[in-house]
């Protein structure tokens, strides 16, 4: 039986849009809903029962949310099988553990008493950077959430950090028969660009066939898995980050990679890639983790940051 696609909720207006678009993420994988609103309301039930008072207005809240999160998934379609829990933990806990048995976790940007705006909210961006299955973030307004470009993006890096990621967007495109647009940007060392005019442009074509046979690597595994997926290939001068925000304007998901430790390093490990999709893009964004080795150096941690911060997209 495969894992529910998991949506957290807490009845802002950024969790209603999520949900809509779990909804027909479920429809598209045949998957079942799983709605979950994390509450340490607990904490005040044993006080409030000691004095005789009613049900914490905290409980109250959390079993309506829930309920109606599940009555707005049936209005929607009536196929996706959905169940509701309230959790009894603070969210990113809550929702980190959801994740270890998720086909998927699904946020909205920002939650009940945080600003309203672009800027990610610290539970999306705290599960987005720790949890061991893919997280999307529901992003963009109504158009850049509706599906209607019939593009994936897919930002790629380093071939041996994206497989995932790659699977990942070849999935998400056969199941809504759309394009797979896979983009790997490029850059030329500053002394490179300083040469003169020939040796510079020669440098340039050089780094951008690199940029091509990296791209082809990373991607010609899972493009033979699924040969009906419709693939673009574009390689791009430019900073990643700004190249993928960019073009994310014009998909209805962006996916990125992001390098997945659970040794003794368990703070955030996204990139500047993945952090700048995730505050800015205009469509909903996916990070899909690759799994690194359980035990690592602080060496090669700390190199893996600095990889990441450059050159991972």
């Amino acid at each position: 039986m495969e894992h529910p696609l998991v949506v957290g909720t807490d009845g802002s207006d950024s969790a209603f849009r999520s949900l809509d678009w779990a909804v027909e993420e479920a429809a598209l994988h045949g998957l079942p809903l799983r709605v979950v609103y994390a509450s340490r309301w607990e904490r005040y039930e044993g006080a409030a029962l000691a004095e005789g008072l009613e049900r914490p207005s905290e409980q109250v809240l959390a079993e309506r949310i829930v309920e109606s999160a599940a009555e707005r998934v049936h209005r929607r379609n009536a196929d996706v099988k959905v169940s509701t829990e309230v959790l009894a933990d603070d969210a990113v806990a809550a929702l980190l553990a959801e994740g270890l048995h998720a086909s998927a976790l699904v946020l909205g940007t920002r939650g009940r008493g945080e600003i309203a705006g672009w800027l990610l909210g610290s539970v999306s961006l705290a599960v987005a950077a720790r949890a061991r299955c893919p997280v999307i973030v529901v992003r963009g307004d109504a158009a850049g959430v509706a599906g209607t470009h019939g593009r994936i993006l897919l930002g790629v890096g380093d071939p041996a950090k994206a497989a995932e990621a790659v699977r990942f967007a070849f999935r998400e495109a056969e199941a809504r028969h759309c394009t797979l647009v896979a983009a790997h940007a490029w850059r030329c060392p500053p002394h490179e660009t300083s040469d003169p005019p020939l040796l510079a442009a020669e440098a340039r074509r050089h780094h951008e066939k690199q940029a091509s046979e990296l791209l082809d690597k990373a991607l010609n595994e899972a493009a033979g898995e699924h040969p009906e997926v419709h693939v673009r290939r574009t390689t791009v001068e430019g900073p990643a980050h700004k190249v993928l925000v960019h073009r994310a304007a014009a998909a209805d998901l962006l996916v990125v990679g992001a390098r997945s430790r659970h040794g003794r390093f368990l703070g955030l490990q996204l990139g500047r890639v993945a952090h700048t999709a995730l505050c800015h893009a205009a469509c909903p964004v996916a990070v899909v983790p690759q799994h690194a080795d359980h035990e690592h150096t602080e060496d090669e941690h700390a190199d893996h940051e600095h990889t990441t911060e450059h050159g991972h997209a």
